[in-house]
């Protein structure tokens, strides 16, 4: 079995409010258009708005989203008006996290990686 490439899609309840958030306040770029609805650029992925969702978001499913600089991409999203639901912080995992919510209330991590992080070492063996 192959796996090609991967998308998340998700039906917001009003599609322009969600395509201000993620193209305008986010800022992310977008991969392609169609009638109904919008894919973006996601890291290694797609995220695709389209349809229209009635049930809202739940508690158990969250967008993870690797950032560089989680400081300043924090304050970069509050000075486009974004609020964030938690400051950033060092988690005892090791990762730097900040968390928010799109307008249908899907849980969005945003993520640093430290340097010294095991997700950032080689663990094979020296050649």
């Amino acid at each position: 079995m192959e796996f090609l490439s991967s998308r998340v899609i998700i039906h917001p309840s009003d599609r322009e409010r969600s395509l201000v958030f993620y193209r305008d306040k986010l800022g992310l770029a977008v991969f392609r258009e169609f009638p109904g609805g919008t894919v973006f650029f996601l890291g290694g992925g797609y995220l695709e708005l389209s349809g229209r969702g009635a049930g809202g978001a739940g508690p158990d499913v969250a967008l993870w989203l690797q950032v560089r600089d989680l400081a300043a991409t924090a304050a970069e999203l509050v000075d486009r008006g974004v609020a964030l639901d938690r400051e950033p912080r060092l988690e005892p995992w090791g990762l730097r996290e900040a968390w928010l919510s799109d307008p249908d209330g899907v849980r969005i991590a945003l993520v640093e990686v430290p340097a010294a992080h095991p997700m950032r070492l080689d663990s094979r063996p020296p050649a």
